[in-house]
């Protein structure tokens, strides 16, 4: 029995799977990874962005939104690759309980799976929000302004800072979506990792709650993670490939 086989094994067993993805899923849509060789923090210094700085700082604020602007075309051409299609014929079969992301791309939404079962933990790039009245602005409304001329936006209705809705450097995580993601992963029987280096917390603490309540831990990923020694299974594929793999056998 081949990995492929092993995997579509615990999932056709599974009464609730867990999906976790990472950058490594959506580099297969052309999107790069930030801290890969190439990504934006080989141009920008991340400590430069951090939260505290962002909102002291009208300088900070203007250097934010140009690199943010960089990555937008990105973003908006980028398609779901197999990968986001696997996942979402996943739910499609009755498999998935959810989705928890560390990307902010909203690839998974657009591949099919359900918006009330994707978590994002570090937030969407696809609205921008005001930080003190909480308004949300659609990204390219934002993004054409900035081109326009206006560097550091503000809201209209009060003056507050604009900022894309992720999660920066600092910045707290969002209270709702990291309680709901880790109550699923305690409750989960299958956890399956998709293109994340597991290193980024709380979001890498996932995995070993869905462990500590008896869940088999699957790992696709390129490169080792931290949480090798306890998985179930690891895969050393592309995302893309191996999730078609898996998913004909699913369907056998």
């Amino acid at each position: 029995m081949d990995v492929f086989d092993q995997a579509a094994s615990l999932i056709n067993n599974s009464e609730k799977l867990v999906v976790f993805t990472g950058a490594g899923i959506s580099t297969e849509s052309g999107i790069s990874d930030f801290r890969s060789p190439g990504g934006l923090w080989e141009k920008y210094d991340p400590s430069e962005f951090m939260f505290d700085k962002f909102l002291a700082s009208e300088e900070t604020r203007k250097r934010y939104w140009e690199m943010n602007q960089s990555l937008w075309p990105t973003i908006v051409e980028a398609q779901p690759n197999t990968a986001h299609i696997a996942i979402a014929e996943l739910d499609q079969m009755g498999k998935l309980d959810c989705v928890i992301t560390q990307n902010i791309d909203g690839l998974h939404q657009r591949a099919g799976a359900p918006d009330e079962k994707v978590i994002e933990l570090h937030g969407t790039t696809l609205w921008v929000l005001c930080l003190n009245c909480a308004k949300r602005y659609p990204r390219q409304e934002i993004h054409d302004r900035v081109e326009a001329g206006n560097k550091a936006p503000y809201c209209d209705d009060c003056g507050g800072i604009l900022k894309p809705a992720t999660i920066s450097f600092g910045q707290a995580m969002p209270e709702r979506e990291t309680r709901e993601a880790e109550n699923r992963s305690a409750k989960c029987d299958v956890f399956l990792v998709i293109g994340s280096s597991l290193v980024v917390y709380p979001a890498a603490q996932m995995p070993v709650l869905a462990k500590r309540g008896g869940a088999k831990l699957i790992i696709l990923n390129m490169t080792p993670t931290p949480h090798d020694d306890y998985a179930d299974l690891i895969i050393r594929e592309k995302a893309g490939e191996t999730m078609v793999q898996i998913m004909e056998r699913l369907k056998v």
